[in-house]
């Protein structure tokens, strides 16, 4: 596996030479990057980011890898122009840094988003999916957004929400087996919680020998025995839009 010693490693194997297929757009107040298919749909996903940010050539990658299954993708700055996490950053500042970003509180920004797509793309049937600090504001929206169709979150923070369990919609969530963040009790405890308590469709899922940000880490930058389990990560994000969208 690649080499992960710092405490967030979902910036390993950056795109830096992957400009995206997409374009930069300005929705009211947030600055997007969204990337459309070449022919008309009424689906789209809202991908959102890490702890890296909206510009983080991995997070363009996946949205052009949805664009390509025939979605409309669109990822925000969810952060509103304050500064993304840079790897050169001192991780002992992180806790207060993350306390002005809180991943339960994006609703306004989400809802002028799902206004532009319906209003400016057409998108009627729309979804979420989100990395790390993304994924557990996914199980946010899938507590209470009541206009999201879908949503897949990928080793999400689980102890942001780890007391709320009552998901409105089909949500898939992602985990990688030896992810340092997020210790499989944790993931254990979230699946015996849904079970007691969600009334939706649900799934979660380990992936073995996995590390946190597996999914959207760059393919040239793995080892062997990690790609199939990138790729079968990707498939099965796709497979749950495709099912519910």
């Amino acid at each position: 596996m690649a080499n992960e010693s710092r405490p967030c490693p979902c910036d390993i194997g950056d795109r830096f030479d992957y400009g995206g297929r997409g374009q930069e757009v300005q929705v009211e107040h947030i600055k997007a990057y969204i990337c459309k298919p070449p022919a008309c749909t009424d689906r789209a996903v809202i991908v959102i980011h890490d702890i890296f940010g909206w510009q983080l050539p991995n997070t363009r990658y996946i949205a052009d890898m949805l664009t390509t299954n025939g979605y409309i993708a669109i990822c925000p700055d969810f952060f509103v122009g304050q500064e993304a996490w840079k790897p050169s950053n001192d991780w002992a500042s992180f806790d207060d840094w993350v306390k002005t970003r809180d991943a339960g509180k994006i609703d306004k920004e989400v809802d002028v988003v799902l206004k532009y797509l319906k209003d400016q793309c057409g998108a009627k049937n729309i979804g979420v999916i989100g990395f790390c600090w993304g994924g557990a504001a996914v199980q946010h929206l899938m507590l209470k957004n009541p206009h999201l169709k879908t949503g897949v979150s990928l080793y999400g923070v689980i102890r942001r929400f780890a007391d709320k369990h009552s998901l409105l919609h089909p949500t898939f969530f992602i985990f990688g087996e030896k992810d340092d963040i997020i210790p499989l009790e944790q993931v254990t405890l979230l699946e015996q919680k849904l079970k007691q308590n969600c009334k939706v469709d649900y799934e979660v899922k380990i992936y073995p020998g996995q590390t946190h940000g597996f999914v959207h880490r760059k393919r040239e930058d793995i080892n062997p025995q990690d790609k199939p389990y990138i790729e079968e990560g990707r498939k099965d994000m796709i497979n749950w839009l495709n099912k519910y969208l």
